[in-house]
């Protein structure tokens, strides 16, 4: 089993990056200044992004949200394209549920992967999304995502056929399905079960209160801490450093959650079951990660270095900032 430090992402930070590199600006097309200048005051943690095309204009830059039932434009983008209003429709975020409005987006194009037509797509303002946009699972359905944070990128590929792990430091852990959601059951803290959303639209992990009781038997210092949805909304949550969080043979030194009872938990049925949404603070942990929703399996690259020494050995490799680092113990 490898045990790992997490490091936390800067939360709720506004800062300016190059232009050139914004994640809500097209990558070939010129489009309006105001445009332009809407979508890069999303840039608020320099997300990963992948490329798409709309009605054949763009490519741009979406934001690939594993946690996100729906597709996602921003609403900058698309009075830019002239799409069509669409339905009013419910629509349930990390804060609150709600009526939103929609857009008619009669074609998106994901490279490699082909073309989806006639997609409803709820309409957001691009400095909550902090892209142009997100592709959410009625887009995922069936492919396989791809995080590489060696390379800093994401991308979407065709499913592929189940095989064995090929690389010793890949990790390879099953879920089962459920609203399209991967929800993966080898997980648990301190040896009691839990269940895991991969959440990649999440920049924080965000635990139930069924979990916080149970980390308040080994922990009791956690702060508040404020956090804003794609909408915009905003909750105070309870937020500290988690120990004993394993997912499948991966185990987390110290985890940083943020715990409130939000209504994604309500939707996958997990409210009064201890569960997490694993965001990409924790996922930023691993050299790559793979969710594969046609084979129901997420694939984890831990570091080269993570499995060089046993824990026994009292050992950190690497460093830098607060416990970071990587601990390995034997694999078993």
């Amino acid at each position: 089993m490898l045990r790992l430090a997490v490091l936390p992402l800067a939360l709720l930070a506004l800062g300016a990056s190059d232009p050139e590199q914004q994640p809500g600006k097209p990558d070939a097309q010129p489009v309006a200044d105001d445009l332009v200048s809407s979508l890069q005051l999303g840039d608020l943690e320099n997300r990963l992004t992948v490329s798409v095309q709309l009605n054949a204009a763009g490519p741009f830059r979406f934001v690939i949200d594993t946690g996100a039932e729906r597709s996602v434009v921003s609403r900058e983008l698309a009075s830019h394209l002239g799409l069509v209003a669409g339905r009013r429709i419910p629509m349930t975020t990390m804060t609150e549920s709600s009526m939103v409005n929609t857009v008619i987006v009669p074609s998106l194009t994901i490279p490699a992967v082909g073309e989806r037509k006639a997609i409803e797509a709820p309409a957001m303002e691009a400095r909550h999304l902090g892209a142009a946009g997100l592709l959410g699972l009625d887009t995922l359905e069936g492919r396989r995502v791809t995080i590489d944070f060696d390379a800093g990128t994401m991308a979407v590929r065709p499913a592929r056929a189940r095989t064995e792990r090929s690389d010793p430091n890949e990790i390879v852990v099953r879920a089962k399905s459920a609203l399209g959601q991967l929800i993966v059951t080898d997980a648990s803290y301190y040896g009691a079960k839990i269940r895991v959303v991969i959440d990649t639209g999440a920049q924080v992990s965000m635990g139930n209160s069924a979990l916080l009781e149970r980390v308040r038997r080994h922990r009791k210092n956690v702060q508040s801490i404020t956090l804003t949805s794609v909408t915009g909304g905003q909750i105070t949550v309870d937020y500290g450093f988690v120990e004993g969080v394993r997912l499948g043979e991966v185990e987390f030194s110290a985890m940083p959650i943020a715990f409130s009872d939000v209504l994604p938990f309500k939707r996958f049925g997990l409210m009064d079951k201890p569960a997490l949404l694993l965001g990409m603070d924790a996922l930023r942990s691993f050299r790559r990660v793979d969710i594969d929703f046609a084979n129901r399996e997420v694939r984890l690259l831990v570091p080269r270095d993570s499995v060089a020494r046993p824990l026994s050995t009292g050992s950190i490799i690497g460093g830098g900032g607060l416990d970071a680092g990587v601990r390995s113990l034997p694999m078993h």
